[in-house]
């Protein structure tokens, strides 16, 4: 029992637990021997607990024998299906001699229950990860966004009002030295000099709020609120070690929460220029940063950043009809890619078309003008152009709805390698600005003929097999092997988009309407084009790897470097490198049914 201790106390989550509640767990766990070959569980079977790998090599298969990985010691299987309905989803079998460690489940449903590092292990889902915070659950020094602005005793009142003027604040702390000794507001000099009458050549000594309330910046933003609401205050002096390290006011909390997407599209919406609207969409990066640190759903951030990108356009559009005159017929601008979905992050171009009315001239200049600005503008606004040139300002991609109708029709009828392309890039159509009608109809008809085609749906399932999950041999990661991203993975290419090309499929197999990723799985689940266990496990899978996109999207951000989509999983604590590893494995399990014709109900 001694070497069952020893050997889960360096294995995470049992390396946090007490040392009474680890040895309980020793105790709880039974030792096994598989030879070679040897069937540890099979797919379907009832599974007694939780295996845990203490030597030796475990294959394991989905549930049409296809290797989904190969696990070392100290690797956890068999929780899926264990926490689910207690079935295996996988099977597993011994490569060469292996010993297997089992806790029984209700052991485990135990210990979820009471150690929170085990519970969050075995969220698989990322629950916890992904709960929707506010400002109150932040720390203190996640509010804290300028150095601490501050003026000696002696300082006149005056001095202290122009560094305020100068700074753009409405309040100083007064130190000696480091240490903080009072506080001076606008509203202090408002009151107590101005009103009264009194010198402004006075020391701010005799204004200033001597000892001040404090916090550190391990509290939390529910602090803050709670003191300046009881105290009736509106400045917070923040200290660490007797050090003035920085200034909460209510407009800094005020600016945490409205740092939003509704502050910048309302920016966007009375920009004079395109230099405007530019400087405001520079602020991205900093309302992505806020949204990851206060734990919203990736949904909603990619939601708010596409909000912004839609804002945008629509008033480019607007300046382009105000220097080009009235459009000479009806047109609808439209997005596809991550701005079609609704699932943009801070790394984005631009892929739009124009659907203009059926008998209208593509060549009409005025269109073509038109497709200039707009895509100058949001090049200039940060979406750069689509390096392959999907775009309204390709005369192939500003067309009438006729010609867009035949587009699809051909693209369905011959599915060779470019159709394909463009019908998983167009499926993603969603309008912006215009008239919606002209694609409402094309959406509809165009998703019944795709979904009559039996061949051109299967050459669009195969080639949306192509991306694969960087699932690596013995319970780890393919990794970029060369150049500049070297040990890295791509969280777009081989993380999210397998899940958006599923998704896509599944749209089509039910012509569900949907065109944001996680609203068709959810609708493809709805409407039983997929089984409820699958939905949900791909679901939980997405929101799993679109979220450590997104927190790593956010940490480069706040390292000073542009974002991109490369994760090393080698800087990932263990349990968030074993979840990663595990939604890829869910995300495989599902090509590999939709590949064998089973991933509709089976």
């Amino acid at each position: 029992m001694s070497g069952i201790s020893d050997f889960i106390s360096t294995v995470h989550p049992y390396d946090s637990l007490p040392r009474d509640e680890l040895a309980r767990v020793a105790a709880s766990f039974s030792r096994r021997s598989y030879p070679a070959g040897a069937a540890i569980y099979r797919h379907g079977e009832l599974l007694p607990g939780l295996f845990l790998i203490e030597s030796g090599t475990v294959h394991v298969a989905d549930r049409n024998g296809e290797s989904v990985s190969e696990l070392g010691p100290r690797n956890s299987f068999g929780e899926r299906g264990l926490l689910r309905d207690g079935r295996a989803v996988t099977s597993a079998r011994a490569v060469g001699e292996a010993v297997i460690l089992m806790l029984p489940r209700d052991e485990l449903t135990r210990l979820i229950a009471v150690s929170r590092p085990v519970a969050r292990f075995f969220d698989r889902g990322g629950g916890a990860m992904l709960r929707a915070g506010d400002v109150a659950l932040l720390k203190v020094g996640e509010l804290l966004n300028r150095r601490p602005q501050s003026c000696s005793p002696d300082t006149t009142v005056i001095e202290a009002a122009r560094m305020m003027r100068d700074a753009q604040i409405s309040s100083l702390g007064i130190t000696e030295g480091e240490r903080l000794i009072g506080l001076v507001t606008i509203r202090d000099m408002s009151n107590r000099v101005v009103a009264e009458g009194r010198d402004m050549r006075m020391p701010v000594s005799e204004v200033m709020t001597a000892d001040p309330v404090t916090l550190p910046p391990t509290a939390l933003g529910y602090d803050v609120l709670n003191i300046m609401l009881e105290r009736r205050i509106g400045h917070l002096p923040i200290v660490e070690d007797g050090r003035f390290v920085g200034m909460i006011s209510q407009t800094d909390l005020t600016r945490v929460q409205a740092i939003s997407a509704s502050g910048l599209v309302r920016d966007i919406a009375q920009a004079d220029s395109v230099a405007d609207m530019a400087e405001t969409a520079a602020r991205i990066p900093d309302l992505l940063v806020q949204l990851v640190r206060a734990r919203q759903r990736h949904e909603v951030i990619t939601r708010m950043i596409s909000d912004i990108a839609d804002a945008v356009t629509r008033r480019l559009l607007e300046m382009a009809e105000a220097e080009l005159g009235p459009a000479p017929a009806p047109y609808l601008w439209a997005a596809c890619g991550s701005q079609g979905r609704q699932e943009q992050t801070g790394v984005s171009d631009q892929d739009n078309c124009l659907i203009l009315a059926e008998g209208t001239d593509p060549a009409e200049p005025w269109f073509e003008a038109l497709a200039r600005f707009v895509s100058d503008g949001l090049n200039e606004c940060g979406y750069v152009y689509c390096p392959g040139d999907m775009m309204a300002t390709n005369p192939r991609w500003r067309q009438p709805r006729d010609v867009w109708r035949r587009y699809f029709r051909d693209w369905i009828a011959t599915p060779d390698p470019e159709a394909q392309m463009l019908a998983s890039v167009m499926f993603d159509l969603r309008g912006i600005g215009g008239e919606t009608s002209l694609l409402a109809g094309l959406q509809v008809e165009t998703l019944e003929q795709a979904e009559k085609n039996s061949i051109f749906v299967a050459h669009m399932l195969s080639n949306s097999l192509k991306h694969r999950p960087p699932l690596g041999l013995i319970g780890g990661f393919a990794t970029i092997r060369h150049g500049e991203h070297r040990d890295h993975i791509d969280m777009k290419h081989n993380g999210v988009v397998p899940v958006i090309d599923l998704a896509r499929i599944y749209a089509l197999q039910g012509r569900l309407t949907p065109v944001n990723t996680r609203a068709r799985l959810q609708d493809a689940e709805a409407k039983g084009v997929i089984s409820g266990s699958g939905a949900r496990d791909l679901i939980a899978a997405y929101d799993l790897i679109q979220t450590m996109r997104l927190d790593n999207q956010a940490d480069l951000i706040r390292a000073g470097r542009a974002p991109d989509n490369y994760l090393s999983p080698a800087d990932l604590p263990d349990f968030e490198r074993s979840h990663l590893r595990d939604a890829f494995v869910v995300v495989r399990g599902m090509q590999s049914a939709a590949g064998h014709g089973k991933g509709l109900l089976g």
